[in-house]
């Protein structure tokens, strides 16, 4: 049984019985005319495809969401302006809905609850309107010019968990109109806060603020709050409030700024509305370090009180929960996840050892061990060191022992499943951890190289888009894109990714010169866009910071092979794949970089090399 992530659009006729009853004849040629003039040919231009037709309906599958809701808008926009001169009795509307989720193939079918959440969404979208879910309104953040209207948690016919509901507002709203959704609650977005401690490697802490005062107001029923991922879209950027407040359809922002400095701390907040820009509330905290769990609950009951927003029981609860009982521990956590996602072998051994000392000054951290397992498992996939996949496994289970809600954890022990080959666990793992929480980034990016490696270039393609949106300066996911979109023949994909990957690359080499990654990563990108030149500066630049490592030397093969420099790339891979790790190698027989060498005898005996029984491990893949 083949599962993937896709994105799914359901379409429906407003009132089909009754146009069919009017008049029959009539009904269908309208139908069959708005099909083939319009519908095919929005769906076809937009990477769809029709997976089935009803008597009035459609249900189309996407390998993007910016593509489905994109196709959605002007597909209704289309039948819009037809209608426009059809007699009211006689026009035709659609109702829409559009969902990311999972889905079964079967043959040229799918079913599952991504189709399901999918048809749902259309049944209530208004007529001529179209519903979308929150992982869709997450995917789409502000990349697309439209506007959302947030219809709040509801629940829908035969789907066992709520779905928060958008309705998609192809023009942009008078603010004053979309300041408060229909049923009265005031929305918010949380801006991330300014680190002010005058030391880059700050970030981490003040990123850490910022999640959880997000994920503190997201626990207030009351309260709409944008998602993190598309907060963070805002990051680094000067923004006008009101803006903002028209971009996301929200009637409240809140900025703020951290500086931490020893076992002090200054937090300031300040809650700002959004249609006239005036501030609402404003606070600034000087606490001791330790402090730190207080005031995010401080600025997240002040913003509740302020938008006279009540409370429930069980939320004054959750909110006052803390993730550790030692804020030292927090602190350790929060360096030890920035480090990791940095892909080195010294920045996982970095991290480790931060979310070692996490670990020590809180053993019921589950978080910690969940950050450990991960650091174990890319140390032996990536360079044979460290404790070994039972460890990361042991660790990952701790991690659930401690909180079996926790998406990280189950991403974790995914991850080392299908180090292990174990790769049917691994996915129903994966898949659990994207149920918890559908904005988790780990979950996204470890699943889609496991995805890779099985293959599943598809898969991974809609994974590694995700993981980019969810993380805004991750550009790992983009560059990673550009040789699967050239395997599946998407190649007018490429300039777009391999542009904002480069964007994202060239600013880590700026905050972290000494890092190797973002240099022989951007390679790629530099290839892509035509500029040849500079990529062979890089290539020197990553040679010079670590001429040994095995990612450095794979990723400069690739970009030797695609400018045509045929006998350096062998040279590099006969001297360093037969010492590779099970990662490199699986990788190598799916990676697009190295098309142009497949037919070469050098390279073929590489390839009949690795078939080897000696040669033979399992791999979740990645470079």
């Amino acid at each position: 049984m083949e599962r993937h992530l896709s994105a799914i659009l359901a379409a429906d006729v407003v009132g089909y019985s009754r146009l069919m009853g009017a008049n029959e004849a009539g009904t269908l040629d309208a139908l069959k005319a708005l099909r083939s003039e319009l519908i095919d040919a929005k769906i076809a231009e937009h990477q769809g495809r029709i997976v089935k037709l009803t008597g009035d309906g459609i249900l189309a599958e996407f390998p993007s969401v910016i593509s489905a809701v994109t196709c959605a808008v002007e597909m209704q926009l289309g039948i819009r302006d037809r209608a426009s001169i059809t007699q009211p009795d006689h026009r035709i509307q659609f109702r829409m809905g559009v969902n990311l989720g999972d889905v079964i193939v079967e043959g040229d079918d799918i079913y599952g609850d991504g189709v399901n959440v999918a048809a749902r969404l259309e049944s209530i979208a208004p007529p001529g309107g179209i519903a979308v879910s929150q992982s869709v309104r997450d995917s789409v953040g502000n990349r697309l010019d439209l506007a959302f209207e947030d219809r709040g948690e509801q629940s829908l016919k035969n789907i066992e968990k709520s779905v928060r509901v958008y309705h998609v507002l192809p023009e942009e709203p008078d603010i004053t109109e979309s300041a408060a959704t229909k049923d009265g609650r005031p929305s918010i977005a949380v801006l991330p806060f300014n680190n002010m401690s005058g030391d880059p490697e700050q970030e981490y802490f003040s990123d850490g603020i910022t999640e959880d005062v997000i994920t503190d107001l997201s626990k207030v029923s009351g309260l709409l709050v944008t998602a993190r991922n598309t907060s963070f879209t805002y990051k680094g950027k000067p923004v006008k409030v009101q803006q903002v407040g028209k971009e996301l359809g929200v009637s409240f922002v809140v900025e703020g700024s951290v500086r931490k400095a020893g076992s002090r701390v200054r937090v300031t907040g300040q809650l700002i509305d959004a249609r006239d820009g005036n501030h609402v509330w404003a606070e600034r905290f000087d606490r001791d370090l330790t402090d730190i769990f207080a005031i995010q609950d401080e600025i997240t009951h002040a913003i509740v009180e302020q938008l006279k927003v009540k409370l429930l029981p069980q939320e004054k609860r959750s909110i006052t929960q803390t993730p550790t009982s030692s804020v030292e521990a927090y602190t350790y956590y929060l360096r030890g996840r920035q480090l990791l996602h940095r892909h080195t072998k010294s920045y996982y051994c970095l991290a480790k050892r931060m979310f070692e000392k996490a670990v020590e000054l809180d053993p019921l951290y589950a978080r910690a061990y969940a950050g450990i397992a991960d650091c174990d498992s890319f140390l032996d996939l990536h360079y044979h060191t460290g404790p070994g996949i039972a460890a990361s496994l042991a660790n990952a289970e701790r991690a659930l022992a401690l909180d079996d809600k926790l998406a990280e954890a189950h991403a974790s022990r995914a991850l080392a499943l299908s180090i292990s080959g174990r790769y049917e666990d691994a996915n129903s793992e994966f898949e659990r951890a994207l149920a918890l929480d559908p904005n988790c980034f780990e979950a996204h990016y470890f699943y889609a190289r496991a995805s890779f490696a099985q293959g599943n270039l598809e898969r991974a393609a809609v994974l590694f888009e995700r993981a980019a949106e969810l993380k805004p300066d991750d550009y790992q996911s983009l560059i990673l894109l550009i040789q699967i979109y050239r395997s599946l023949g998407r190649k007018e994909r490429i300039p777009e990714v391999a542009r904002k990957g480069l964007e994202r690359a060239e600013h880590e080499m700026i905050l972290h010169p000494e890092d190797p990654r973002p240099a022989y990563l951007g390679l790629a990108a530099l290839v892509a866009l035509g500029q040849r030149e500079r990529a062979k500066e890089w290539i020197l630049r990553t040679l010079l910071i670590e001429p040994d490592d095995i990612f450095t030397q794979y990723n400069v093969a690739c970009v030797y092979t695609e400018m045509g420099e045929t006998d350096s790339a062998l040279d590099l891979l006969e001297r360093f794949l037969p010492h590779a790790g099970a990662e490199i190698k699986e990788w190598i027989k799916h990676d697009s970089d190295f098309d142009p060498l497949r037919g070469h005898p050098r390279f073929q005996k590489l390839l009949a090399d690795l078939k080897r029984p000696a040669a033979v491990e399992s791999s979740a893949g990645s470079v």
